[in-house]
């Protein structure tokens, strides 16, 4: 039986989770998909009982109190988290509810996300996730810890999210005429979620390379699907051409291929995918 595509969202306990839950929502409604919320809860959460020093010459029946003690600790623990994990999941689900998603669902997990988002992708059309999450909520990262292990691990498209939803009107294709934003293209000429609005298709290079050609292949593309379509070729490094022409343009939603290095060559010289998502502000759909 073929898997259910179906569109989710990852979350977790921090205030991100509602612009999480909210581009979800308008993600499920325009593809007419289910909408399914993941919790990943923590198998190891650190709490201050157990950073307690429990060393010491004590007896072996001391031994087996604390052991029991610790282990009625971390039951009445988990029981508590999965209780406020369950009240969370229903807040958002009513939360979609009220977007107009029809019987979403709400699922918490145990485990690592990354590797929890693997088992899940066979049956999911595009994951929602967080740029940030709970852990940056108390740091000045502009990235979570989670996105590019994430984003590196998938093949399915990622919708990155930042704060605040506002609904999308302009979209813009991040277009260097390689194979990853070719498919971005056919993307969004066979996708539902862009009908209707303005697609930019904005190119940064040399024409004499062929990306003038590639450009055009890519505004007729879409215009045969029916899109109103403007592009651009400029000069300029692609992480302040694509910024600069957000906020000129107006963009809402950012598309573009993502990591298409190796992470040795990242961590060498650099990812120009971490750098446009600092960089950009909007949501962005992440192409693999």
């Amino acid at each position: 039986m073929k898997p259910e595509n179906k569109i989710l969202a990852c979350v977790d306990q921090s205030h991100y989770a509602e612009h999480v839950a909210d581009y979800a929502a308008w993600v499920a409604s325009r593809m007419a998909l289910p909408l399914e919320f993941l919790h990943i809860l923590d198998r190891h959460p650190e709490r201050s009982r157990h950073n307690q020093d429990h060393s010491g010459a004590i007896g072996f029946d001391a031994q087996k109190v604390l052991l029991d003690e610790l282990s009625k600790e971390d039951e009445d623990f988990s029981k508590h988290a999965k209780e406020q994990g369950r009240l969370f999941l229903n807040r958002l689900r009513e939360r979609a509810i009220a977007a107009g998603v029809e019987a979403p669902d709400v699922r918490q997990r145990h485990g690592a996300l990354t590797d929890t988002l693997m088992e899940q992708e066979a049956g999911v059309r595009m994951f929602i996730l967080g740029r940030r999450g709970k852990s940056a909520e108390t740091t000045q990262r502009s990235l979570g810890r989670n996105v590019e292990n994430v984003v590196r691990s998938l093949h399915s498209p990622i919708l990155t999210v930042t704060d605040g939803f506002k609904l999308p009107r302009q979209v813009m294709i991040a277009f260097d005429g390689g194979s990853v934003s070719r498919k971005g293209v056919e993307l969004i000429a066979a996708c539902p979620l862009f009908v209707g609005l303005p697609i930019h298709v904005i190119t940064s290079g040399e024409a004499g390379k062929g990306l003038r050609k590639q450009l055009e292949w890519a505004k007729t593309t879409l215009e045969t699907a029916g899109f109103e379509t403007h592009t651009a070729l400029l000069s300029g490094d692609p992480q302040s051409v694509i910024a600069t022409q957000v906020q000129e343009r107006n963009i809402d939603m950012l598309i573009m291929g993502s990591y298409t290095h190796s992470p040795l060559r990242s961590w060498l010289f650099g990812s120009t995918t971490n750098e446009l998502l600092r960089a950009a502000t909007i949501p962005t759909l992440l192409l693999r």
